[in-house]
This record gives structure tokens, C-alpha cells and sequence, in this order.
């Protein structure tokens, strides 16, 4: 971002609040921003409070237990602070206690799920540093709190190395007037005893937005109608000597290569506003896992997969809020075989809706999914085809 320091002093209200937002759109919480305090001539903080809270039918219980189950917990608990140092520094902190009393386990531990330090010197040329999202995925990159269903994918939608978060350095800006739009991010990725080499996880993304921009680091699941946007993205993930195919001698290394294509779709029309996204995967380690790996290396590391999202907002209220109903088909394929049999293959349909009743910021949502699977495992009721509805309440302030 260009400084600016040439504005005059009575415009400095403004300039403090558009440099909030633009560090806003960067962070999970999308444009939803709590009170704003300043500090000096150019300094300010906002502190925002998101909540999550499910309840939750699954058809089994644990991968030993094929009872159904009803679980009620905090899918997310978070306190955000997030601001400016001055015109070209930000910082970003979030305070997570996550899935608190999922399956019984209660009283979580709290930990800094993000923190970041953003350099701005103009849109073509920004920075982060510190703990943040990988730039991998688009689902991923899409704020957890507007979403358009009722989650992201379990797995399909996170890299294997790094997960959601990794911790590193970024380097992005909009071109073309922000409709071209390139990242580029070198990471930790894998570590540990069992990894075959240290060596960096570099990731670059580019997306282009025909119609309005999307500028921000972050992206949005719905922009609730408006934005007419149609954006199509690819990006690639890479870490060299990630795991041994042969753990036990140390031998056979192999190097992890991911792609991803996706595109997203909004468009508000007065009969409505109707969203479609889709994205495919190729996660590669040279089929490691399904050799003698390490115990700790991740079964998705080898997966292809997609998935197609579609949702569509009622023109008008419905009572006090808007409805949005939703609906969601995803494919994964596993290279991951027991004896000769392929059991984590599946499917995932779900169909849902969410109720708006201040936005983003106070809404419920109900989905219910089918997960099915290529080859049901014998023993395993994780493995096996089951049921699965949620209910959820989302609070941000």
C-alpha cells in the first residue's frame, strides 16, 4: 500500500480506517471487525470475538465404536487483535480454543493460531511474516467465519505439510488494477526426526477476477450478494526430501508436489443471488505412504480429489434475516491401501441452509451429509459409510 503521509492531518480518521480494513481482508474474519482504538499519530488496534457453536449427529462414535453419537462444542472460540504500527506495518494475533468439549474433550488448551507482521509498501508489493494461512487452496483462503456451507472440507482442502497454518514469509499483490492477483510463500512445511531432508516448503498461487476484484490476501465463501465476482485461480505447493518411502533402511526419499486449480462465481440478480465454486486437487509424494513410511507420515499425502459448491441467497427476508440454502458434492481418492483394498476413497453430499440475521456476524446454519465409501472396511466404523447433521449458532463481535 502507498504511504500516506501527504494526506492532510484532518483526514487522519480515514486513513486509519482504511488501513484496518485493508489488513482486515487479509484475516479469517473477512470485513466483520470489532471496536478500533488508536495509538499515536498513525497507530490503532480492533479487537474482534467470533464463536462457533455445533451441535452435532454423526452415525458412529470412534473408529471402535459404530454407535451414533450427538456432540455439542465450540467448533471455534477465538479473540482476535489486529492493526496498524504505522502507515506500512500491521500485526495480526488470534487467541484459538477450537472444538472445546468435541467428544468429551473439554476445558482446551488456548494458543496463538495466528501471528503475523504485514508490510505494505504498495498493492503491487506486500509482505507477511510470522504464523498465518497457506497460500495453497482457495477453500483454505476463505474466511472460516463466511463460509457459504457450513465448513470447509475435513481434508480434501488442506495441505498435507502444514495444514492450515504454516509459519513463514509471503510476498503477493494485485496487478491489472487487482484483477490479477499473484502470491508466492516460502515455509517450515514438514519437520522432524523422520523427515528425510530440511529443506523449505515454497508455494505460489495467482488468481485473475473477471468481473469485481477480489484484493485481499483472504477470500470470502459468499459475499451475500455484494459482489458480482467470477474468479478462477491455480496454485502449486513443493517440498523436496519430505519423507522416506523405505523408513526403515532410510532410503528411497521422496519429494512432495501439489496442484490446484479452482474457480468461484457470485452473482446478485433480482431473483436472487446464486454462488458456485469448485476446486481439484493432486497431492504427491511418490506414493510414500502406501511403501514403508514413516509413522508419521499423513495419508492424505498422496490424494486426488474436487469438489463442487453451490448456494443460492432468497431475494427478500424471510422474517427478520435472510436464507441461503446450500449444497455440496466432494470426491477423494487415496493411494492408501489395506492389503489390496482402497478403503479411504469416499464421497461427501451435503445439502444445508443459513440464516442471516445480521449478516455475517449473527446467523445459524443446519447441513446434513452423506459420506459414503468405494470400499466399506470391515472392522473400522470410521471407515464405513455413515450420516452426519449440524447444527450451528455463529456470533462475532
Amino acid at each position: 500500500m502507498q504511504k500516506l503521509s501527504n494526506k492532510p492531518q484532518s483526514a487522519k480518521p480515514s486513513r486509519l480506517t482504511l488501513l484496518a480494513c485493508c489488513v482486515a481482508g487479509m484475516l479469517p474474519l473477512g470485513a466483520v471487525a470489532g471496536p478500533t482504538f488508536d495509538f499515536g499519530d498513525q497507530g490503532s488496534i480492533t479487537l474482534t470475538y467470533a464463536l462457533q457453536g455445533w451441535l452435532q449427529h454423526k452415525g458412529f462414535t470412534s473408529a471402535t465404536d459404530d454407535g451414533s453419537s450427538t456432540d455439542a462444542f465450540l467448533r471455534r472460540n477465538r479473540i482476535t487483535f489486529f492493526g496498524q504500527y504505522n502507515d506500512y506495518v500491521g500485526f495480526y494475533a488470534q487467541l484459538e480454543a477450537g472444538n472445546d468439549s468435541k467428544l468429551g474433550q473439554d476445558n482446551k488448551s488456548v494458543y496463538y493460531r495466528d501471528a503475523y507482521v504485514t508490510l505494505d509498501y504498495r498493492d503491487e508489493l506486500r509482505f507477511i511474516v510470522g504464523r498465518f494461512k497457506n497460500t495453497f487452496s482457495r477453500e483454505n483462503l476463505e474466511a472460516c467465519l463466511e463460509p457459504l456451507t457450513m465448513d470447509r472440507a475435513e481434508v480434501l482442502s488442506y495441505t498435507p505439510y502444514g495444514g492450515s497454518r504454516d509459519t513463514g514469509l509471503a510476498i503477493w499483490g494485485n496487478l491489472m488494477d487487482a484483477k490479477l492477483q499473484y502470491r508466492l510463500m516460502i515455509a517450515d512445511g514438514r519437520e522432524g526426526d523422520n523427515v528425510a531432508e530440511d529443506n523449505p516448503r515454497l508455494t505460489a498461487r495467482v488468481h485473475y477476477s473477471l468481473w469485481d476484484v477480489e484484493p485481499d490476501y483472504g477470500y470470502l465463501g459468499t459475499y451475500l450478494g455484494t459482489k458480482k465476482v467470477l474468479t478462477v485461480g491455480a496454485a502449486m505447493d513443493r517440498q523436496e526430501g519430505v519423507a522416506y518411502a523405505n523408513f526403515p533402511a532410510r532410503s528411497d526419499i521422496q519429494d512432495y508436489t501439489a496442484k490446484t486449480v479452482d474457480v468461484f462465481m457470485e452473482l446478485p440478480t433480482a431473483s436472487g443471488v446464486y454462488t458456485v465454486s469448485a476446486a481439484h486437487f493432486d497431492y504427491d509424494t511418490g506414493n510414500a505412504f502406501g511403501q514403508s513410511p514413516d509413522p508419521d507420515l499423513a495419508v492424505n499425502s498422496d490424494l486426488k480429489g474436487y469438489y463442487v459448491k453451490a448456494g443460492y441467497m432468497l431475494p427478500n427476508k424471510v422474517g427478520p434475516g435472510r436464507l441461503q440454502f446450500f449444497a455440496r458434492h466432494e470426491n477423494s481418492d487415496y493411494t492408501a491401501k489395506t492389503g489390496n483394498i482402497e478403503y479411504y476413497d469416499q464421497s461427501w453430499n451435503g445439502i444445508g441452509a443459513n440464516y442471516y440475521l445480521d449478516g455475517q456476524k449473527l446467523k445459524i446454519s443446519f447441513e446434513y451429509a452423506k459420506v459414503a465409501f468405494d470400499n466399506e472396511h470391515p472392522t473400522n466404523p470410521a471407515l464405513q459409510d455413515y450420516n452426519q447433521a449440524t447444527l450451528g449458532l455463529q456470533l462475532i463481535f
